[in-house]
């Protein structure tokens, strides 16, 4: 690596932590949610959309977050192998242009090696994203914050889901960015027989289970949940929900949890 390569990815770390992470500049609404709402614009500003190029175009697909200053988390039930995808950063409005989105082509795709689209009950439900290109840091475009290794959330706490997904079971797909509290599930119900039972490991999270819940679209967006020091930590990726219908009591939606896999994505982080 040269110098001027070097001092380049020094100033973009710099910038990144000018910024901050999980500190939006436009507060969520966090009042309470009952079935979703369209989302404040831009006060999740890690949330990207994936899109999958059909054609000549592209399409949205999932969600993901910008977890670095080029690296995006997503899910890896996302990620089919031969296509093409890119990134939109700074999106609210997927009907017209608002000025804030930035667009970023993908250069790796790292799966975890683990995952199994047989077997999601597996879990490992993880890819990140090399972006070709750092987006630039604005109020619309921020990184989140991720838990410490091991952090295990309370029953309970109040968490926020947040995508572009179907609006209800074979739903129509909204043009404006939905968020819904979801409240943590603890493993112990969760894992009740009754519950999701044994599809649900100790490497995710159950979070809502009553009249919300994710749906298709949200596949590989964040669970947002408010640390103690007033910050934003990504604390989940969308995984999986009821089969049946989005909105299942007893059937949470299911999340990979990050803290069980920190490790994992520094070591990919630092060497990719």
């Amino acid at each position: 690596m040269d110098a001027m390569t070097w001092t380049f990815g020094l100033l973009l770390l710099q910038a990144a932590y000018v910024f901050g992470c999980g500190t939006p500049a436009v507060q969520p609404d966090t009042g309470r949610v009952v079935n979703g709402e369209d989302a404040r614009p831009h006060s999740w500003p890690w949330q990207i959309s994936l899109q999958v190029k059909h054609g000549s175009r592209y399409h949205h697909t999932c969600g993901g977050t910008l977890v670095g200053p080029r690296w995006v988390l997503t899910a890896g039930h996302c990620i089919w192998p031969g296509d093409i995808y890119r990134v939109v950063l700074g999106e609210h409005d997927m009907s017209t242009q608002e000025g804030t989105e930035q667009i970023r082509d993908v250069l790796h795709i790292i799966v975890h090696p683990k995952w199994d689209i047989d077997f999601v009950a597996d879990g490992n439900d993880l890819a990140l994203l090399k972006l070709d290109k750092s987006p630039i840091m604005t109020d619309s475009v921020g990184v989140a914050c991720l838990p410490e290794a091991g952090e295990l959330l309370p029953p309970g706490t109040a968490c926020y889901i947040s995508g572009w997904g179907n609006l209800y079971t074979h739903g129509p797909m909204p043009d404006k960015l939905q968020q819904a509290l979801l409240p943590v599930v603890g493993h112990g119900v969760c894992s009740q027989s009754d519950w999701w039972g044994s599809f649900v490991k100790t490497t995710m999270i159950c979070a809502g289970g009553d009249v919300v819940s994710g749906c298709n679209g949200d596949s590989g967006g964040p669970l947002n949940c408010l640390g103690q020091d007033g910050r934003w930590f990504v604390h989940g990726v969308t995984s999986f929900v009821s089969s049946r219908t989005c909105n299942e009591v007893k059937k949470p939606t299911v999340f990979t949890r990050i803290s069980a896999f920190r490790e994992w994505l520094s070591d990919i982080m630092l060497h990719y």
